[in-house]
């Protein structure tokens, strides 16, 4: 880079690193582009990345490390000076502003639950008391039995073939995909099959791919851990926007099709058609996350968009949410064409996954045990929506209430005006609720304005009826007009 922000006095130093988040924003589509270098420099002063004192670069200087206009960098200094998050001076250069407090969480802190809380709504937690404990020590004690001691030995770096046959049948017959147990991987999570691939398409040359905005904060750490920056797509009703897609110039993007994250609507029937059509026009991968498609509540799950075009989606889920994120079970399944890549860099990364935990969980599904779980985590789930929405309606009267036909969680827009939702936001944590708006998920739309509408993303499964009840009533209580 040409320059580097200079770090306060008596700072920690490292701000210098805010400048990665802006590297998204700058490969944006150009009509976007704007907008997406403003939230991302407003993201990084509110998250803390550039601390108050901390002196930017010369929009000229900054431009040129960007690889942007100079123009657009101008209007993004003037624009957060206008509002409070900058200063300057004649001659004197551009500053983060001293009064500027962080009052967002950090993106890779979003899923994190908050201990202080009296009812906690953060999204990403399944119901943790759910753990079918007596199953799963059955089926420890009887691999223990029946394991033959060469089975302690490296296992091959796919995963044990009696659990890729296992999850072949199971995600063949639940989510419709494709599922050749020789193109199966094991791995520890979607976070370890996303860094995996994020790796081997920078070994092929790539440098980007899209994901969703709004989206999972996490997919951006985990491609920029393999060197491949992402390029924030605007959503519509349908999915995501074909439009910025095919003018973004990627050739990778990730995607959660069957239930939008965090938004909770499912692509469109046309639109995966699309989505399909693209990544034919441009020999793309499509990279599906399929975090919780087993829950569904209005009618059978949409079917893995894997199942249509196996050599152009690269499909991965886990247990996360059906089981416990703390196993670390998870699986990839690959196009032929990435398929030996994927396994060597497997292989290379940790040789392999346990093999006593594959054995285990290869004995709970072909027992029927996984099944049975699914069958009640649903059921306990829809009960736990169904709780949530009656709340809303007893308690905020005119709430709209989207995403509830699958997953974890929903979005709740609130009727009537709060001031600025980092405002309103300050007061449900006083009132003991911990919650995320739906803005704080997304890259490129920054607007934070007083009469902006509050939405937020409510994540319920992992609260009990009676909890719900009483955030809910916390939250409307904060509410009122008037509320300090």
């Amino acid at each position: 880079m040409t320059s580097a922000p200079t770090a306060p006095e008596g700072g920690t130093g490292g701000p210098a690193a805010a400048w990665e988040l802006l590297l998204p924003a700058a490969s944006a589509p150009a009509r976007s582009r704007g907008r997406a270098l403003q939230a991302a420099l407003r993201e990084a002063v509110r998250a803390g990345r550039l601390a108050p004192g901390t002196r930017l670069p010369s929009s000229r200087d900054l431009a040129a490390d960007l690889g942007v206009s100079r123009g657009l960098v101008t209007e993004a200094y003037e624009q957060l000076t206008a509002e409070g998050y900058l200063r300057s001076g004649r001659g004197a250069g551009t500053w983060v502003g001293d009064a500027v407090r962080a009052v967002r969480p950090r993106a890779r802190d979003l899923a994190r639950r908050s201990p202080g809380a009296r009812v906690d709504f953060v999204a990403g937690t399944p119901d943790l008391s759910l753990f079918p404990r007596s199953a799963w020590a059955a089926a420890q004690r009887g691999v223990l039995t029946e394991l033959p001691h060469e089975g302690l030995g490296y296992p091959d770096p796919r995963g044990l073939p009696r659990l890729r046959t296992a999850l072949a049948e199971l995600l063949g017959r639940r989510r419709g995909v494709v599922a050749d147990p020789e193109r199966i991987v094991v791995v520890s999570g979607v976070a370890q099959a996303s860094a995996l691939l994020g790796a081997v398409l920078h070994a092929r040359g790539t440098r980007a791919v899209g994901v969703e905005d709004p989206g999972s904060p996490q997919h951006g750490a985990l491609y920029a851990s393999a060197g491949v920056a992402t390029v924030p797509l605007p959503l519509d009703e349908e999915g995501l926007a074909p439009g910025p897609l095919r003018a973004s110039g990627v050739r990778a993007v990730v995607t959660t099709p069957a239930h939008q994250f965090p938004t909770g609507i499912a692509y469109s029937a046309r639109r995966r058609a699309e989505l399909l059509d693209w990544a034919r026009s441009v020999d793309g991968l499509i990279l599906e996350d399929d975090y919780d498609g087993d829950f569904r509540y209005d009618r059978a799950p949409v079917g893995a968009l894997q199942g249509l075009d196996a050599e152009h989606v690269a499909y991965t889920g886990s247990v996360s949410k059906s089981l416990a994120p703390g196993l670390r079970l998870g699986w990839l399944l690959v196009p032929e064409w990435l398929a030996d890549e994927v396994v060597e860099r497997k292989r290379t990364t940790d040789l392999g996954h346990p093999s006593l935990d594959q054995a285990v969980f290869a004995r709970f599904l072909e027992r029927g045990d996984y099944d049975r779980q699914l069958r009640l985590c649903q059921r306990v789930y829809r009960e736990r929506r169904d709780a949530l929405v009656a709340a809303l309606d007893e308690h905020v009267p005119g709430a709209r209430v989207s995403g509830i036909a699958a997953g974890l969680h929903a979005i709740a827009t609130l009727p009537g005006r709060h001031g600025p939702p980092e405002r309103f936001l300050a007061r449900v944590a006083d009132a003991g609720v911990a919650v995320r708006s739906l803005a704080e998920y997304g890259h490129a739309d920054g607007g934070h304005g007083a009469d902006e509408a509050v939405r937020l993303v409510l994540g319920y499964a992992h609260l009990p009826p009676a909890r719900i009840a009483e955030g809910v009533r916390l939250m409307a209580r904060a509410a009122r007009p008037g509320a300090r």
